[in-house]
């Protein structure tokens, strides 16, 4: 079997079946990782040349994760050689491979923590990109990748384009959020870029800021307020505040652009507000309630 020959025609599959980019390149890489390490023809890879694998990626101290990444891009590989190139190979990566991943629980901002944060955030441009996050739960990519065609001020929306998973999504735009918006889009340079939020200042000044340079900026005011969080804090702290408010899950799920009710649930978890108004709303029904006799008990103990 040509391997390179397979390598590109498994990039050409990828890119029909409109995987991102970033997607395409992480499988490439994690692909033509394995080819480096296995010391057989790629065909006559086994289960045990990938349990062989993980002890490798594992005695690297890659994180669980990474390495189940590692796996699937396997995975698709070895499908795509059986089903599409036709070459009489069962794929080695079998079900039940991948590592148990821990699940924690999404980390949200409580509101003195928001309040330290934003206290830090002086730089218009930085204000309205945090408040995205904070009031549409826009993803740290999607706000690099915002237009200013994809506002609709006058209807207090956005247009999401080309979210996680290739999908679109309108969300809707707080008070708080389209100020911070505004303020910022009075003082934007003009410029031919078609991102709403630019660089600043440097050699790439008026075009559009990258994913990186909005984490650094949120590195940056954390430290400040000496906070330990990240861009995707601010998704989470959006849902459990609406989970707090009583918005309906399917809501909340269509706004984040979930794909599972099973993602957006896990947000009950940490919604100890609702939690504890259905606890003592419950209690008090139960506690209301008249007392069973004496002798009701003991017929039921009988």
């Amino acid at each position: 079997m040509d391997i390179s020959n397979s390598i590109i025609q498994f990039r050409r599959h990828l890119k029909r079946k409109n995987y991102s980019a970033h997607t395409v390149k992480n499988y490439l890489n994690m692909l033509q990782h394995f080819i480096r390490w296995l010391d057989v023809p790629v065909e006559e890879a086994a289960p045990n040349n990938i349990g062989r694998y993980v002890d490798f990626l594992l005695d690297k101290r890659l994180h669980p994760k990474t390495i189940n990444c590692h796996l699937g891009s396997l995975r698709v590989f070895y499908d795509f050689l059986r089903y599409e190139e036709g070459v009489s190979v069962a794929n080695p990566v079998k079900k039940g491979s991948a590592l148990r991943l821990p699940t924690p629980l999404p980390k949200y901002l409580k509101d003195e923590e928001i309040d330290a944060f934003f206290a830090r955030v002086s730089k218009r441009r930085d204000r309205a990109i945090f408040f995205l996050m904070l009031r549409c739960g826009l993803r740290v990519e999607e706000v690099a990748h915002l237009t200013i065609e994809a506002l609709d001020l006058r209807r207090r929306r956005i247009f999401v384009y080309n979210g996680k998973g290739q999908k679109d999504r309108i969300v809707y735009i707080s008070d708080d959020a389209c100020l911070a918006l505004n303020n910022y889009l009075s003082t934007r340079p003009k410029s031919s870029a078609k991102e709403l939020f630019l660089v600043e200042k440097g050699t790439c000044k008026n075009q559009g800021i990258s994913v990186r340079g909005i984490q650094k900026r949120m590195e940056y005011y954390a430290k400040k307020a000496k906070l330990k969080i990240s861009c995707h804090h601010l998704r989470h702290t959006m849902a459990t505040q609406m989970l707090n408010a009583d918005a309906e899950l399917s809501t909340i799920q269509d706004l984040l652009g979930h794909n599972w009710i099973t993602t957006t649930q896990r947000y009950c978890t940490v919604s100890n507000l609702k939690v504890q108004r259905d606890y003592f709303k419950a209690m008090e029904a139960v506690t209301q309630r008249p007392s069973p006799k004496r002798t009701d008990l003991d017929q039921l103990k009988h």
